[in-house]
Parts: C-alpha cells; sequence; structure tokens
C-alpha cells in the first residue's frame, strides 16, 4: 500500500466523529488521534489500517478537488489521462478492480478505475465495490463520476443515448453494500444511510450543462434498475422492470452508489445506452458483441462529457456541499 499517496493536508484537519476515515500507516500522530484516544499512545492503538476519523477544513477542502472517475465497459484507457502515475492500493476490503491511474485532464486532478479491470476479466458480481470506493477515497478524491453501459427499457431512450441517472431499483443479490460489516478494520457502528436521492444533485446539473452543450442526445433524469447478472435478463422480467418505471438497467450502479454516498464522496453517473433490453421482440435481443460495439462508439461520448464537465467541477466551491455529504453520513451511524 506504501504507492497510495495520502492528499490530506495535515495543517487543517478537524476531529468529525465517524464522518469517514483516512487510511494510515502507523502515523496518527499528525492527524491529532491524541484528542480521540485515552491515555495509551497512538503507536499502541494503530493497525496497518485503522481509523482516523478527521477530515480536512472546507478551505483545504476546496483546494484538493479531485476526481474519481470508474470508467466502465469501453471506458476504461489510461491514456485520457496526462502526467499519468500508477498506484496499487491495498484496502481492508481487498484489493480494487485494478491499479488506479492518476493524472490531470486539462487542468483537473484525476484518478481513473476500471470497474471490470483493464482486461474486462472481472465480472459484475466479483467486482470489489468496496475496495474501489476505498481506494479512490485513499487517493484523496472529493467526486466520483461513473460511467456504466446500461440497456434501454424505453422506446424513446434509444441505444447512443446517454441518461444522468438520478435513481436506482435493486435487484443486486450477492454484494457487500456497507463499509461497517463489523470488521476488525471497519469503521465502528452500524450505518442506516439516507437513499431517497442516492446521486449528488450538484455534480448530476454540471453533467446536464455538459451535455446540453455539447448537443448530445441525452435524458435529464432516468431511473436504473441493476440486476445481478452475469446473465441478462428474461422478457418476463425486463416487463416487469418496464411496468416499474424504470428506464435503464445495468449490473454495476448497485452497490457502487451506496458506497460512495457512505464514503462521504458526490457520486454521479453517465449511463451509456447500449441497446434494447429484451421487452422489445420486433428486433434482435441483446448480446455481448452489439453491447461492446456499441460502447467502443459511446466511450468517445464519454470522454467529450468528461472534457466539458470538470473544468465546470473545478470553478465551483464545493464546501459546503462536501460538509452536508459528510453530516449526513454522521447522523446515519449507530454506535
Amino acid at each position: 500500500g506504501g504507492a497510495a499517496a495520502r492528499h490530506v493536508d495535515n495543517a487543517h484537519h478537524s476531529i468529525v466523529g465517524f464522518n469517514w476515515f483516512q487510511q494510515t500507516k502507523r502515523n496518527c500522530d499528525n492527524c491529532a488521534l491524541e484528542n480521540v484516544l485515552s491515555s495509551r499512545s497512538a503507536a499502541a492503538q494503530c493497525s496497518p489500517y485503522s481509523r482516523c476519523y478527521v477530515r480536512p477544513t472546507m478551505e483545504a477542502a476546496r483546494k484538493a478537488i479531485k476526481v474519481g472517475i470508474i470508467g466502465g465497459s469501453g471506458l476504461d484507457d489510461p491514456d485520457i489521462l496526462e502526467n499519468r502515475q500508477e498506484h496499487a492500493v491495498k484496502t481492508p476490503f481487498g484489493e480494487p478492480s485494478d491499479v488506479l491511474v492518476s493524472g490531470k485532464i486539462g487542468e483537473v486532478d484525476c484518478v481513473l478505475l476500471a470497474r471490470h479491470g483493464r482486461k474486462h476479466s472481472v465480472m459484475p458480481s466479483n467486482v470489489n465495490y468496496r475496495a474501489n470506493i476505498w481506494a479512490l477515497r485513499e487517493l484523496g478524491c472529493t467526486h466520483v463520476i461513473a460511467t456504466t453501459a446500461c440497456g434501454s427499457l424505453r422506446e424513446d431512450i434509444s441505444p447512443g443515448h446517454v441518461v444522468i441517472l438520478d435513481q436506482f431499483v435493486d435487484r443486486t443479490t450477492k454484494r457487500a453494500q456497507t463499509f461497517y460489516d463489523g470488521g476488525k478494520d471497519s469503521p465502528k457502528g452500524v450505518c442506516h444511510l439516507p437513499v431517497a436521492a442516492p446521486f449528488h444533485h450538484g455534480v448530476r446539473k454540471v453533467l446536464i450543462e455538459a451535455v446540453r452543450e455539447l448537443q448530445i442526445s441525452h435524458h435529464e433524469t432516468g431511473t436504473v434498475v441493476t440486476i445481478e447478472g452475469p446473465r441478462f435478463s428474461t422478457h418476463a422480467e425486463s416487463c416487469i422492470f418496464r411496468s416499474w418505471r424504470c428506464h435503464v438497467i445495468n449490473m454495476t450502479t448497485v452497490p457502487e452508489v451506496i458506497l460512495a454516498k457512505e464514503a462521504g464522496l458526490m457520486y454521479a453517473a453517465i449511463a451509456l445506452v447500449t441497446d434494447y433490453d429484451c421487452w422489445r421482440l420486433d428486433i434482435p435481443h441483446v448480446n455481448v458483441e452489439q453491447v461492446m460495439d456499441t460502447m467502443r462508439k459511446n466511450s468517445c461520448t464519454a470522454v467529450q462529457i468528461l472534457r466539458a464537465a470538470l473544468p465546470k467541477i473545478a470553478s465551483i466551491d464545493w464546501s459546503s456541499h462536501l460538509k452536508d455529504v459528510q453530516d449526513e453520513v454522521a447522523r446515519a451511524v449507530m454506535k
């Protein structure tokens, strides 16, 4: 884990209960850990993954905007970054899907992570979502923009369109959805996280402005149903999801969005529509070749959106947003 940079301004720390945690390596004195421990020394308390419950002040946070980009199918090419540097991050929840690559897009600090690994070797059920989000937070990310391949459940949402998601329906069955799992190196307590608005409104607003300016065919709201996979839906399932008024379907948004919110990160998702799901009987049903071909085309669109949105994100003071997100998590934890 030594390759993982620690983007924390030690001169601007404040103790905040259980808002979130910075991973440390036996060096908690700079985090003023002595203020929250008893008379026992900090060194005696620190395991390799001990949690210092600290955060930068809002002034420091404004200066430290960093955007994590989770690339789905077709958008996991580190060449979109300048001044690239790889980070092999270890977490108490295991290893992320791949090494993380930091760098700049324009003048904005970013960290890119391939959700399925650069060789697309990790199926949706086996993605280590907790390690992925933890690693992005570890490298100092304040925001996360995720791209995700989706099938359409609506006639007016055509392949090639973009949906800026605002809601989800969870149909997964096998995935850990919280960091507060009672583990030795996990944060303490039980987190009952409010997710009425799972995607960050401010980041969504920036993405919507970007797609409008680019004149990309898009939908400014949309409910995604996330299924377990790796199989596609049956016709009956697809029709049920349509009856629930879902707009698109994928295999990855949950639990990623939940964990990002629990981590105090401002998360939004760009859904890239690859096909009509199998509710339509008048066209060939979805297959992997079709999805990957459309995603290769859609990845260019996603890069355009990122390049347009990132300068807007960097120009905004996110201090109050960051505080709101972190405070919401703090209030959700029962100890």
